[in-house]
């Protein structure tokens, strides 16, 4: 099974200006249409390292459904156990400024708690077989509890990321099973009720031990844009990394590819440091284009050994 990806599947529509953008004016540009959601895009990137990943979703039964798994077919993801039903999928509507910066957005989440049927109807098989489990953690907890339980029953760990940081903050509770959890700096301030908005990566490097040591979590990365990233396990571990210098054409991806790279580099026996090079490599590699697709890699090129599957 590889690693095993839960969450969701949206349609990203996002407008780019031609020129400097305009808030309260009319803006000429372009207007695309990708397959996006959280966990798709993990899901995906985890894919082009040549990993064949295992996905755990829920799609429209429209035609874009079809694209949707068909897509994810031709990139070697597993889709034997995505779900088809009425309004599968979610929406995210996003503008751009002439920086590839989001401006403005808006979020139509979609209904996924036919996962919670999946687990239990094919839960021991996808679990036993499997190497690791990414989750989307803003996930209903009716969701997230049967897949949290048979991680413990077969001694997986879980890695986590989030997309919607006031969700996330009542599973609390489950944070302290995840193996790994990712978040951006401002999630963070969220998560811990603190404002981590002004602090250098050595500040948010002390802030964050202190939290992961507090609320008992097993290891957290938290990353900082144009600042790289900072992590922190409860072993006393903790670190910096800094960011690879890239021209951005759009940022959105960035995270979740980043997240893909930590949970790879964890999964395949890499340090929380080495994972979160990884990270940053692949979330590099992200922004560069307004796909938000991760290219192509070898997993040679990050030093990871591809287990031997049948």
């Amino acid at each position: 099974m590889g690693i095993v990806v839960f969450g969701t599947v949206f349609v990203d529509i996002k407008g780019y200006p031609f020129g400097p953008y305009i808030p309260a004016g009319r803006n000429a540009g372009t207007v695309v249409q990708v397959h996006g959601g959280v966990s798709r895009n993990v899901v995906e990137d985890i894919a082009n390292l040549e990993l064949r990943p295992t996905f755990i979703s829920v799609v429209d039964e429209t035609a874009l459904g079809t694209e949707v798994i068909g897509n994810l077919k031709k990139h070697k993801v597993n889709t034997d156990y995505i779900k088809r039903k009425p309004d599968g999928m979610g929406t995210w509507l996003a503008v751009f400024d002439e920086r590839g910066d989001i401006v403005a957005s808006i979020s139509k989440r979609p209904e996924v708690e036919d996962i919670a049927e999946i687990c239990e109807l094919y839960g021991d098989e996808i679990m036993k077989n499997c190497d690791s489990i990414s989750v989307e953690f803003d996930m209903e907890r009716e969701v997230l509890n049967p897949i949290f339980d048979l991680a413990e029953k077969y001694n997986k760990k879980v890695y986590a990321v989030i997309s919607n940081v006031s969700i996330a903050a009542k599973r609390r509770d489950l944070l302290k099973k995840c193996a790994c959890f990712v978040c951006n700096q401002q999630e963070a301030g969220l998560l811990f009720a603190d404002n981590f908005d002004d602090c250098t990566p050595e500040e948010m490097k002390t802030a964050l031990a202190e939290c992961v040591s507090a609320a008992r979590i097993p290891s957290m990365v938290v990353t900082m844009g144009e600042n790289g990233a900072v992590y922190a396990a409860l072993d006393g571990e903790s670190g910096i990394v800094p960011p690879q210098r890239v021209g951005v054409q759009d940022t959105t991806g960035a995270g979740d590819a980043f997240f893909a790279g930590v949970a790879v580099g964890l999964t395949y026996g890499k340090k929380l440091a080495e994972a979160c090079e990884i990270g940053t490599r692949l979330a590099a590699s992200v922004i560069t284009t307004k796909q938000n697709v991760c290219p192509r890699f070898l997993p040679e090129e990050f030093g990871i050994s591809v287990p031997v599957r049948d």
